[in-house]
Formats: structure tokens, sequence, C-alpha cells
């Protein structure tokens, strides 16, 4: 089914997400991702994206009908305009190497259709980056994790393996700890990872990382 998306102005009350998806319920609308939008000085949004067999302008129709929806856009989803994401996080002399590669070659890929946006966190310390490895899970259409660093290891590497298990591709520089034996690949120039990482999520590049597991380059 098609994906449609929407960004609703609603009033800030209890009981809006319920009459939300109560409509799109009834119009047999499945939801794929939802975001709350909360602002200090105006109504609060609520960005929605669902798939529809069929048109949604019946559903819409609705959606305005509902006490407390002050406006309804429809939009783009996510995933036209920015698509997959990469995560690159770790120190930021090394975040930023990666990040070179990763733009550059992302906008090869963008250029003949793709759609790939790559995001960088810089972060220090062990616990941080492990909380943040875990996270990155349960952020939307992140499709890879390279992590940039001169030394990683400890609660990091078992955050490392539980994201590799739920099927995130990690690509890891080399560096000092034990990061770098419990990634997909690792890899030792960080623009060539940034590089790699891009080549292996874009649908236009003939880079497959499972044919790459555990080695180095």
């Amino acid at each position: 089914m098609p994906t449609h998306a929407v960004l609703l102005t609603v009033s800030d009350r209890p009981g809006m997400l319920f009459a939300i998806t109560k409509a799109l319920a009834d119009h047999q609308a499945n939801i794929s991702y939802i975001d709350l939008i909360r602002h200090a000085d105006r109504d609060a949004e609520v960005y929605l994206e669902f798939q529809l067999d069929g048109e949604p302008g019946a559903l819409y129709e609705e959606l305005r009908r509902t006490p407390g929806i002050v406006d309804l856009a429809a939009t783009p989803s996510f995933a036209r305009i920015y698509g997959k994401r990469i995560i690159v996080m770790g120190g930021g002399a090394q975040v930023g190497q990666v990040a070179m590669g990763a733009i550059a070659e992302a906008d090869r890929h963008n250029i003949r259709g793709e759609r790939i946006s790559i995001d960088t966190i810089p972060l220090v310390g062990e616990h941080e980056l492990a909380a943040a490895v875990r996270a990155v899970v349960r952020l939307p259409r992140v499709r890879a994790l390279v992590l940039a660093g001169s030394l990683m290891g400890g609660e990091i590497t078992r955050a490392v393996g539980e994201v590799r298990a739920k099927g995130l591709p990690v690509i890891s520089l080399n560096m000092a700890g034990s990061v770098p034996d419990a990634a997909d690949l690792v890899v030792s120039d960080p623009v060539q990872a940034g590089v790699m990482a891009v080549m292996a999520i874009a649908d236009t590049a003939k880079f497959d990382i499972v044919r790459q597991q555990k080695r180095r380059y």
C-alpha cells in the first residue's frame, strides 16, 4: 500500500492522540511512524506516516472534522525527503573525517535518485557511547552505524553486539579496544569508512557488507 504523510496542528490537551488514531483505524490506515511536536508558544503538532489502500481524501475530511484538530497539511514522508540514515558517533576529529567521506559519497548516490542522510554526534565516555549505540535502533530509518574513535571497548562492545543482533550493520574504525572485533567491518581510513558505509546501504551501489563480514581494511 502507498505511504502517506500528514502534519496535524492540534490543541495540546488530553485525548487528542486517541482521537487521531481512532480516525485512522476507522479507515483501515496502518500507522508506520508518529511524532509529537510540542511548542511553548503555539499549538502542538502531530506528524504521521501511514499506509492506506486507496486515496486518503475521506480520511483527511474526517480528521478535519475531529474536535481539537486546528489544521491539516499533507506532506512528503521523511523517507522521500531524507531517506536512509547513517549515524556516525565517537571522537570529534574522527567523526568529522568519517562524515567527510560519507557526505561526499552520499552526494554521488543522491544525484542518481537515492536519499541518504548523514547524522553525527561527537561523544566521549564508555557509558555515554554505549547508551547512544543502544538508542540508535530506536531512531527511524537508520540503516548503518559507524563508530569513529581511538579507543572503544567494554560496555560499548556489548552494545554493539546488541544492535547487530537486531539487524543493524556496524562499521568501526581500526582502533584500540574490543569494538573492532565486535563490528561487521573495520576500516583504518576514516574517510574510506564513511564512503563504505554509504555504499553498504545504497541501492545504486554494488557493495555487499555481508560479504565483507569481519574483514579489516
